[in-house]
This record gives structure tokens, C-alpha cells and sequence, in this order.
């Protein structure tokens, strides 16, 4: 990366990235009655979302470390162009098949927008501006958390849900060409050793292992025990000799010595856990008002919303002050807010005010916002440029991997008889169970945290800890 970089245009443009690849996951949601509407099958409901986290997933950790090997520049146009072509032929979609296909070719691009942007934040920036870029960047999710459902009610009620497809590409086009021309990077001709077996190894093993957590998730009477087991077991195989192919490849897609790194493994680890009880927030807190408190849908959303504000606020906040007081710190005072928002939500009954429900929901944003950002900032600065996309895009794996098995083993939970309602009593008892096994991980997330390594966490001075690995 050299001195000629528009490390201001390149940003913006990465932000403009970042909130496009965020705002798919959510701004589908509101639109799905139009598309199955439109285009039927509504039995294939579900695989419009759940396609594109999967191919999201898989290809998030490959982009790191492609970005390491053929430049952070050539990886993201790469990414984006694929993420623009799917939005274009998702926006064009005549069948709900290829409606499906067409979201898989948009995840396969948005896997490069979810890792690249934070591991060029980190080769552009010193430590004690990065943290506040990159805050600003976290808090992107929560925005797109907030306008994503709105801005697709608007398009489909006023324009057409394939708008909500579109949209991408007069945005995603401007942040392309702003990238393209604004940064500069040096591209060193040297060999490079693309490791195939291990991306295909890694890509089948996820898909079968995810494709697995899908069917629990949603249970088919079409399906049986049998194919879910037999899923898994091929997961784990596969998974194996990825590991295997990894430990002797000359250019691994996961390098296994970053693990060597305390503070990133102790960091993936944390963020897996986090991530579990966020995305069980996200899905169940809703339920809990609609189900045990009665209220409608819109009311649910709306209570929901302090948890979407007080995400980019602790980005934000962690962004400007890690570089003060520390990444540890920090997390830690983000694991607090998180044990009194789920003390609250252990405490709810059907009666609870509301006003309460929304200080729980914002303590959880809040934590979410300080730890998870902390927690980029610290991955970034523990590496060197050659491992920094590798590292940047297992901890985004991680993360997302935490919050697909979250939902599928606590719909498991929810999921105790064989009825398709459940009254509300009985279901304030399940969703109590839950909020109860989310305070316990709460704990567990402080804990984990007060033994975070200071080395590395109260300055990004990890250069030590970083050659240690690669030794």
C-alpha cells in the first residue's frame, strides 16, 4: 500500500460497501409476501435468506486470504462485481429457482464485502486512528439493521421488490469506481500458490455442516434423521481433511499459526459466544412480545429498535476510545452491559413495561457494539499484512458460524412439541429457559474476557506475539 491512497475516498467507498452487503440480509424480509406472491413456491421461502448466508459464510474466510495473496484492491472489485452481477440478475428473476440461484451468486460476492473493507481500514490507518474508523464502519451493521426492513417496505409498497435488488447497483457502481481510482496498492510479482483442495474441502464440509443446521432450523416432514446425520457425518469428514490439507499446504486458505496467536484465538472464541446470544436476541425478543406480551408485529419492531441504536453507539464509543483504554477494557465494559440486559430479560414476565424491555434491548446493543468492535481492532493490529486478511476473514467466519448455530440449536429448544402453535404460556416458559441459558453465556463471556491476554490488546503493539506464530 503506497503514500498515494486517498485514504479519505477509499472510506467512503468501503462504507458504502460494507452497508450494501449488510442491508441484504435484512431488507428481504419485508418483501417476501410480494416475491412468493409473484413468483410462488412458497415452500422455497426461506432459502431466499438463508442461500445467501450460506454462500456468505463459506466464501468469508477463502476472501481473506485470497486478499493476502492477490492484493486487498484486485479482491474486492473481484467480490463486488460478482455481489452487482447477482443483484442484477436477482432483480431479474422470473422463477423462484432462479431467484434462489441468483441470491447464491449475490452471497458469493458479499463474502468479499464483509472482510475486505476491515483488513484494508487496517493497512491504511495507525492503530489509533483505525479503531475509530473501523467503529464507524461496525456501527454500519446496526444502521443497516434499522433501515433495512423499512427501506424494503418503501420499495415494495411504492416501486417493486425487485427495486430492493437494483438499489445495489447505481451505489455499489459509484463505491467501485471511487475505489478503483482513489487507492493504490503495489502489486509484488512473486508465485502464488492458490490452495484449490483446501477450498474445495472447506466450502463442501460448510456447506454440508450449515445445510444440516438449515434443516433443524426448519423441520420438513419430508426429512428425515437419517439425511441430517448423514449430513453431518460428511460435514466432519470433510472438515478433517480440510485440516489435513491446511497443516501442508505452502499457502493455506486458513493459516493455522494465526491460532498460535493467544489473542486471536482467545478473541474468535468470545466472538463465537457473543455472536450466538446476538443473533438469539435478535430472533426471540420479538417473539417474546408478540407471543407472551400480545402485542402486534409493528409494536415488536419497534421495541427491537434500541437494540439497533445502541450497536452503532458502542461502536462508535469503542472506536474512540479503545486506543485510551484498551481493547480488554473496553470488552470487558461491554460484557457488563451484556449480563444486565440479559438479567432483565431472565426477570420479564408477560406484564413487563415496555420502557424496561427497551433498556434491556439497548444494554444489548451497546454490548454488542463495544465487544465485537474491540474485538476487529484487535484481530487486525495482531497480525502482519500478509496474515491480516487471513485473520480478518476466520474471525468474520467465526462470527457468522456463531450466529447460524445459534439459531438452529435454540430453535431446537423452542421446538419441544409437535404442534404448530404453542400457547402463550407455555411459551413464556421455553423463551424463560432461554434467556436463562443466555444469562449463564453472559457470565461465561466476561469470565472469558477478564483473561484476555494484555499483550497485544492495549495498543495493537502484537508484533511479538505475531512473530511467535509464523516461527
Amino acid at each position: 500500500m503506497n503514500t498515494t491512497t486517498n485514504r479519505r475516498t477509499v472510506t467512503v467507498a468501503l462504507y458504502v460497501a460494507t452497508f450494501l452487503a449488510a442491508i441484504e440480509g435484512t431488507i428481504v424480509s419485508t418483501a417476501m409476501p410480494s416475491i412468493t406472491g409473484e413468483l410462488h413456491g412458497i415452500r422455497q421461502y426461506s432459502w431466499i435468506i438463508s442461500i445467501y448466508l450460506l454462500a456468505t459464510v463459506i466464501t468469508t474466510p477463502i476472501y481473506g486470504k485470497l486478499s493476502d495473496l492477490f492484493g486487498r484492491k484486485k479482491m474486492f472489485i473481484a467480490g463486488a462485481a460478482i455481489f452487482l452481477l447477482g443483484s442484477m440478475l436477482s432483480g431479474l428473476a422470473a422463477a423462484m429457482p432462479q431467484l434462489i440461484a441468483f441470491r447464491a451468486v449475490q452471497g458469493l460476492g458479499a463474502g468479499a464485502l464483509t472482510t475486505i473493507p476491515y483488513t484494508i481500514i487496517g493497512d491504511l490507518y495507525p492503530f489509533e486512528q483505525r479503531a475509530k474508523v473501523q467503529g464507524w464502519m461496525s456501527s454500519i451493521w446496526g444502521i443497516a439493521g434499522i433501515t433495512g426492513p423499512l427501506a424494503g417496505g418503501l420499495l415494495v409498497d411504492y416501486v417493486s421488490w425487485r427495486a430492493i435488488f437494483y438499489m445495489n447497483l447505481p451505489f455499489g457502481i459509484v463505491a467501485l469506481a471511487l475505489l478503483m481510482i482513489s487507492m493504490k496498492e503495489v502489486s509484488v510479482k512473486q508465485k502464488r500458490h492458490i490452495d484449490y483442495p483446501g477450498i474445495a474441502a472447506f466450502a463442501a464440509g460448510m456447506f454440508a455442516f450449515l445445510y444440516a443446521l438449515t434443516i433443524l432450523r426448519e423441520p420438513d416432514a419430508s426429512r428425515s434423521d437419517t439425511e441430517i446425520i448423514l449430513l453431518l457425518a460428511a460435514a466432519a469428514i470433510l472438515l478433517t481433511l480440510f485440516y489435513y490439507i491446511e497443516k501442508r499446504s505452502r499457502e493455506p486458505i486458513i493459516p493455522l499459526q494465526i491460532f498460535k496467536i493467544r489473542t486471536i484465538s482467545a478473541v474468535n472464541a468470545i466472538s463465537f459466544l457473543l455472536c450466538v446470544i446476538n443473533v438469539v436476541a435478535i430472533f426471540y425478543l420479538p417473539l417474546w412480545i408478540q407471543g407472551v406480551a400480545g402485542k402486534s408485529a409493528t409494536y415488536s419492531g419497534m421495541a427491537m429498535i434500541p437494540l439497533s441504536i445502541g450497536w452503532p453507539l458502542g461502536a462508535i464509543l469503542a472506536g474512540n476510545f479503545i486506543a485510551k483504554y484498551g481493547m480488554r477494557r473496553i470488552a470487558v465494559t461491554g460484557s457488563v452491559f451484556l449480563i444486565a440486559g440479559s438479567a432483565g430479560f431472565m426477570l420479564m414476565n408477560a406484564h413487563t413495561p415496555i420502557a424496561l424491555f427497551m433498556i434491556y434491548t439497548c444494554l444489548s446493543g451497546l454490548s454488542f457494539g463495544l465487544s465485537l468492535t474491540s474485538f476487529t481492532v484487535a484481530v487486525t493490529s495482531a497480525v502482519s499484512w500478509e496474515l491480516r486478511g487471513a485473520a480478518v476473514g476466520s474471525n468474520n467466519f467465526i462470527r457468522t458460524l456463531g450466529q447460524t448455530v445459534g439459531i438452529a440449536m435454540f430453535g431446537l429448544l423452542l421446538n419441544t412439541g409437535n404442534s404448530e402453535s404453542i400457547d402463550a404460556l407455555k411459551l413464556e416458559h421455553s423463551l424463560h429457559r432461554i434467556f436463562l441459558i443466555l444469562g449463564v453465556m453472559s457470565v461465561a463471556v466476561l469470565l472469558s474476557m477478564l483473561m484476555l491476554p494484555k499483550a497485544g490488546t492495549e495498543g495493537g503493539h502484537a508484533a511479538s506475539d505475531a512473530a511467535d506464530a509464523s516461527s
